[in-house]
């Protein structure tokens, strides 16, 4: 549906960004590059994401025909940033804090051109119901969400039976808010 001018590069290893990327129709490749997720620890803990997905963007070297797509997601929990688990210790850790809170799920998007910035965020609040130690143990043994910010994917077990409430994007919870990038991307067509 979008007639893009460009290739669209999606700078990003994250099979849940690929497959929603896959599932908005667009045609894209994907480019891996390590880039560093460290930020000043001044910075506001709802302006992490969109910093980090401007940081990743400006990592890659793109030609004049490319697009480029980065995006970084996060958990704010009552003003600490849950980003990924390290080990099991790490996300059982994580999930403990977030049992029976509120949370908001923020993902930065970034989208470059030669000649062309557009970032910008989308936040989800999200509401868990109270996990039990075997509920947690169970979904960290089973899904081992390592690459996950806050420790867990809510299109997964424990998204299905833990999840009380959300207030905004669905796809944004899982790492690409699909809504408002298709917005964002309506910008670079011809």
């Amino acid at each position: 549906m979008l007639d893009l001018p460009f290739k669209l590069i999606l700078a990003s290893a994250s099979p849940r960004r690929q497959a929603l990327l896959k599932e908005m129709d667009v045609e894209f490749s994907v480019r891996l590059q390590l880039v560093d997720e460290k930020y000043p620890e001044d910075l506001a803990a709802e302006k992490v994401a969109e910093y980090l997905a401007g940081k990743k963007a400006q990592a890659y070297i793109i030609s004049d025909e490319e697009l480029l797509l980065t995006a970084d997601t996060v958990v704010v929990l009552e003003g600490e940033v849950l980003g990924k688990p390290a080990d099991t210790a790490e996300a059982i850790t994580l999930l403990r804090k977030q049992s029976g809170k509120l949370q908001t799920v923020i993902t930065g998007v970034c989208l470059r051109t030669t000649s062309d910035v557009l970032t910008f965020s989308n936040s989800t609040d999200v509401l868990f119901n109270h996990l039990t130690d075997e509920e947690i143990l169970y979904y960290v043994n089973k899904y081992k969400p390592y690459d996950k910010a806050g420790g867990y994917g809510i299109q997964e077990w424990l998204g299905n039976i833990a999840i009380a409430r959300i207030e905004g994007s669905y796809t944004n919870v899982m790492g690409l808010p699909t809504e408002a990038l298709y917005n964002a991307l309506r910008s670079f067509e011809l």
